[in-house]
């Protein structure tokens, strides 16, 4: 049996008893401002892969952020960045700002077997017949993603809605443990996971994983978790389910979405959320969209691995580094700009039917 003891420490947040605003929002002053642009416009038009705190210096800002990866893991997981004017920058160089940003936190890795180091989150369900949850409207349950920091940066907002939701997952553990430690139990036990059949074909190969939802392995306790992947595995006839394995992973949902434990956080555009993907869930409300492609809500995304971090569980995380290396080998250079993205959408929009 595990031994289930409850988490301490700020990472075990309530969402109804906090001031996000208070605890993580961090408002860049004119002086980091000046060191941003002055770090693109050295920067030139180079390629998402050459940029590094080397090609994208900030001499005060950098040295915080490299320190916001530790207080990501060690705090309450999340922070909000603002003060980025979209309106300032072309939205290609908005994109390398971001980038710039993240490279001081950690490594940007590839999203997909596309080989995306930056990922669009826009509704273009009408254009891509198979497009993944980022990438279709309305809201999104909770999830975890595959890397030690999620990060969004918001380009344009909705006509209304589509705020970010997170919960604490320390919290959720101590819930379970006071209510349901059978629940508990069953979730750092193993789950069945398939991944999407063209993530392992351009990588490792391996479809199927033994993932634990819950783990301690790397000294602290991290989730990985998703509604879609233990499902494919029963319905492809990888695996079963017991009753149990299915009670704890609904239950588990049924508190990250209680608005006790939920936080909602607005991103505005311009902001830039990062979360400790291992301590956080995080998913989004409903929202209402614009028709246009070019008018709809469009948030950047990062995914970075934080190299002075312990390494994420072996059984925790869909992806790896042999993972990485072949999804990289289907990315062309410059392919996230948005500018490139974002005709490519129209390109394909303009052959859909009447």
């Amino acid at each position: 049996m595990t031994a289930l003891a409850p988490e301490t420490g700020p990472s075990a947040w309530i969402g109804s008893a906090l001031d996000w605003r208070a605890e993580a929002l961090h408002t860049l002053d004119p002086a980091e401002l000046r060191e941003i642009g002055e770090a693109v416009r050295a920067l030139g038009e180079r390629d998402l892969p050459e940029i590094t705190p080397a090609t994208f210096p900030l001499p005060t800002l950098g040295p915080r952020l490299q320190r916001l990866g530790e207080e990501l893991r060690t705090g309450r997981g999340f922070l909000l960045l603002r003060g980025i004017s979209v309106a300032a920058w072309e939205a290609d160089d908005l994109a390398r700002i971001y980038a710039g940003l993240g490279a001081h936190i950690g490594r940007l890795i590839p999203q997909s077997w596309h080989g995306e180091l930056l990922g669009h989150v826009m509704d273009v369900s009408d254009v891509e017949a198979a497009a993944r949850g980022y990438q279709a409207g309305g809201s999104q349950r909770f999830h975890t993603d595959t890397c030690d920091v999620v990060s969004l940066m918001c380009v344009r907002a909705a006509q209304s809605g589509g705020v970010s939701r997170i919960a604490s997952v320390a919290a959720l553990h101590n819930r379970l443990l006071e209510t349901r430690p059978d629940l508990l139990e069953t979730l750092f036990g193993d789950y069945v996971f398939r991944r999407m059949e063209l993530d392992a074909e351009h990588g490792s190969g391996r479809l199927v994983k033994t993932v634990a939802i819950f783990s301690r392995a790397s000294g602290q306790l991290s989730c990985n978790v998703s509604g879609s992947y233990p499902k494919r595995a029963v319905e492809a006839g990888d695996a079963t389910m017991s009753a149990r394995q299915i009670e704890a992973l609904d239950e588990l949902e049924r508190l990250a979405a209680s608005p006790e434990f939920y936080l909602d956080m607005t991103i505005g555009e311009g902001d830039i959320q990062f979360l400790n993907n291992r301590t956080i869930l995080h998913g989004r409300t409903e929202y209402e969209d614009w028709p246009e492609l070019a008018r709809r809500r469009h948030l950047m995304r990062l995914w970075l691995e934080v190299p002075s971090w312990p390494p994420l569980p072996a059984n925790q995380g869909m992806h790896g580094a042999d993972d990485h290396a072949g999804w990289l080998r289907q990315r062309t250079p410059f392919m996230e700009l948005p500018s490139r993205w974002m005709a490519a959408m129209t390109a394909r929009k303009r052959l859909q039917p009447a």
